[in-house]
């Protein structure tokens, strides 16, 4: 496939066909590509330094095959007499997934069972860009110093969690301008009465009534410009989140209506669902990092004895049977997290701890959690004593997603109207 990206080849990339072409037919694509590479430069310019002559295949490196394999694919299509611009190419054959988290508070280990820990195999089938979306952090009043500091130590998590940053793009929003360039644009085709149904900032500006500002209002445009600046084909999301991506669907479905095929329409991700994990104090709500109890919560990086003592103090009920039922929601939750850091079934528990009581079973759930989080607490510890490391990823991905990001911003403004710069 096409990788637009490494090439550096300028291409269309939209939602329908995908161009695709079988192993077998590649030593066609070789000699077919010959005659006609001579006009397809004129177009998309020269070859890449160390790519040789199709037409010499032998003593070419793999990595020059492959980079070669671009402007031969585009060759094949124009013998097929369609237009390269035109055509329909997905990132290295893969459709987009996005996502990201906000670098406030600190992880939980519902982010990380319920979403992190998912992510890790999805580059396999996807092409994925991780955000840490410290753009949307700003809503809330910040300290400058903590808002850097633990942006820094989210993208970090990223990687220590299991996400390799040479298959993902893992970016901070903020060294992306096209986020906040498209989310303007996307606001003048937003209408009030669809901002005014979202149910999230009913329920941010009651918890900050001293703060309710226009970013607040507006965050769920932002969002869709996340979205939708990277042509993503699927994103995960939680029932909270499907308002907005709903609204995504509307204003890119909006734009799309005026102006062509520009935007590719995302779906919301429904592969393997994670972990719903609760409150250890009331189960009724999910477990939260800005809930004000600390016994609430058992973060990622909360040490062994922290997290034993946050799953003895957590809320159960007075039946002191392990049983997966509704009617022990406490009960229900913490076999939820032992299963989920076990792999066993909520009904091997129900075995295992069968005549045992509340006293046996809540350190071992706090045991079965230590074992999870102890490597990527390691490997965090590790990766943060190496900042020419992290450095290099920061600018590295950032220059990956600025490169996608401006393909698909410099495609809006053209159709909106605005002038071309002058390069």
């Amino acid at each position: 496939m096409l990788n637009c990206y490494k090439s550096q080849i300028p291409c269309r990339r939209q939602r329908g066909i995908k161009l695709e072409l079988p192993q077998e037919a590649g030593y066609l694509v070789f000699a077919a590509a010959a005659n006609v590479l001579s006009n397809l430069t004129q177009s998309v310019g020269p070859l890449p330094a160390g790519i040789k002559d199709p037409a010499a295949s032998n003593g070419v490196s793999n990595l020059q095959r492959c980079r070669a394999a671009g402007y031969l694919t585009l060759a094949a299509v124009l013998l097929a007499g369609i237009n390269h611009r035109e055509a329909i190419v997905m990132i290295d054959g893969k459709k987009v997934l996005f996502s990201g988290m906000q670098s406030t508070g600190n992880l939980t280990l519902g982010n990380y069972l319920g979403a992190l820990k998912n992510w890790v195999s999805l580059s396999d089938e996807y092409e994925c860009f991780y955000s840490v979306v410290d753009m949307h952090s700003i809503t809330v009043r910040q300290d400058p110093s903590e808002l850097r500091k633990r942006a820094r130590n989210l993208l970090t998590l990223y990687i220590a969690a299991g996400l390799d940053p040479q298959k993902n793009c893992i970016y901070y929003q903020s060294h992306v301008s096209g986020h906040a360039e498209l989310a303007w644009i996307l606001n003048c085709f937003t209408y009030i009465g669809e901002l005014n149904r979202m149910t999230q900032f009913k329920d941010k500006a009651a918890k900050h009534a001293d703060n309710i500002n226009a970013g607040l209002y507006t965050y769920p445009v932002l969002m869709a410009a996340d979205i939708l600046l990277y042509q993503a084909d699927v994103v995960p999301v939680g029932k909270d989140q499907l308002q907005h991506l709903e609204i995504t669907r509307d204003i890119a479905q909006r734009f799309n209506a005026i102006y062509g095929d520009i935007f590719t329409i995302p779906e919301p991700y429904m592969g393997k669902a994670g972990a719903n994990i609760r409150s250890l104090q009331n189960p009724e709500k999910k477990m939260s990092k800005s809930d004000e109890n600390a016994n609430a919560s058992i973060y990622l990086m909360d040490d062994p004895d922290t997290i034993i003592r946050k799953f003895k103090r957590a809320v159960t009920d007075s039946e002191a049977s392990v049983r997966y039922r509704e009617e022990q929601p406490g009960i229900k939750n913490l076999i939820e997290i032992y299963c989920a850091c076990t792999g066993k079934t909520p009904e091997e528990t129900e075995k295992e701890f069968d005549g045992k009581g509340y006293s046996d079973f809540k350190p071992a759930v706090g045991e079965a959690v230590v074992s999870v989080l102890k490597p990527i607490q390691d490997r965090f510890y590790d990766l943060s004593k190496d900042k020419a490391y992290i450095d290099n990823i920061i600018k590295e991905n950032a220059g990956k997603a600025n490169y996608y990001a401006t393909k698909t911003l410099r495609k809006v403004q053209k159709k909106i109207g605005f002038p071309e710069r002058i390069r």
